[in-house]
């Protein structure tokens, strides 16, 4: 049974905190998109009615934020929008937590999602973040009518995954199989979003790029049957050391979800592996041999650190670490579990 007991204290009556101190949730720390979308995906996924009276808690939320031409203040502090964080990204994974929530049966859910994705929708093909680019393909590739024809969505895909295959034109060669010249936080989201246009399209290059691009990542992240995430101290740059630390879970969640959706494409075996093995980080398959999941309070820690892991308990890694226990329960990740390393 997951625990959602840390999940529903960082969740008050306007939404999802973004930081706690150890396990106590920060009321000062404000609420943004970025985790509110990410928590709405989340309940989503529950499919109980705790699941939906949580989703409709997140969608209030985002539809306060929400502006008039269809982007999003991500961060709400003290009563007071602000837009010193705002970003593309942030717009991105708003857009994909909308797509997947207009697909719900429950009806207030889908509406509520339906009104936001109508707001963005003239928005959405101006994206140049990589990031941003690549959560929209991703919603685009779940979204089923509403807001628009089934042609029109191919299009805007194409025009979207062309942005990110230029990218890839203009940075890769022979050792670099990469977008941009460096990689940092959530990079397992540029080939899964890919490889979701290509679901949507059936662009061959696309699927080419994706496919080489995460065997890249692949590359670079797992070494001697764990884990190693990009670490956010100076990220990893071309022709030099990648930093190990801090690693951050919801890097582990993204080089999860980009192998298991490389799994559902290509159908090999070893991709799912490897989304398992990203999916053990949290349980102590990792550098430090620790666990970065909380078993008493539901919480999952910060960041896993050189001296060992940074005990706050934020909106960010929990909904990271829920999202990789809901993935373990699909039926070929459950049925091919992989056991930690000895």
């Amino acid at each position: 049974m997951l625990n959602y007991n840390h999940l529903l204290a960082m969740t008050d009556d306007i939404g999802m905190l973004q930081f706690s101190v150890l396990d106590k949730p920060d009321p000062n720390s404000g609420y943004t998109i970025d985790d509110n979308a990410r928590a709405l995906i989340v309940a989503l996924m529950m499919g109980n009615e705790e699941g939906r009276s949580l989703a409709n808690q997140y969608l209030d939320f985002m539809v306060g934020a929400q502006r008039k031409d269809g982007t999003w203040y991500n961060m709400y502090l003290n009563g007071v929008y602000s837009t010193w964080n705002d970003s593309d990204d942030c717009t991105g994974r708003a857009f994909l937590s909308c797509c997947l929530a207009a697909n719900s049966s429950w009806s207030e859910v889908a509406n509520k999602a339906y009104y936001m994705l109508r707001r963005t929708w003239p928005s959405i093909h101006r994206l140049r973040s990589p990031r941003a680019i690549a959560y929209t393909l991703l919603g685009l590739s779940h979204l089923n009518g509403g807001v628009c024809h089934e042609r029109q969505r191919i299009i805007i895909a194409s025009t979207l995954a062309q942005h990110l295959i230029e990218l890839y034109k203009l940075h890769h060669d022979v050792q670099w199989h990469w977008f941009e010249d460096y990689l940092t936080y959530c990079n397992g989201i540029l080939p899964h979003g890919l490889f979701a246009a290509y679901r949507l399209t059936g662009d061959k290059q696309i699927l080419k790029i994706a496919y080489e691009a995460i065997n890249f990542l692949i590359s670079l992240v797992f070494e001697k049957s764990y884990l190693i995430i990009v670490g956010n101290d100076g990220w990893l740059h071309r022709g030099r050391e990648k930093p190990l630390f801090d690693q951050q879970p919801v890097d582990a969640a993204s080089t999860a979800l980009a192998c298991y959706e490389a799994y559902k494409v290509l159908g090999k075996k070893e991709y799912l592996e490897f989304s398992q093995l990203a999916c053990a980080w949290y349980s102590g398959s990792n550098i430090h041999n620790l666990p970065l999941r909380n078993e008493k309070t539901g919480g999952c820690y910060d960041a896993l650190t050189a001296a060992g892991v940074n005990l706050n308990q934020g909106a960010e890694a929990v909904l990271s670490l829920i999202s990789t226990d809901l993935l373990l329960q699909q039926p070929d990740m459950a049925g091919e579990n992989i056991e930690k390393s000895s």
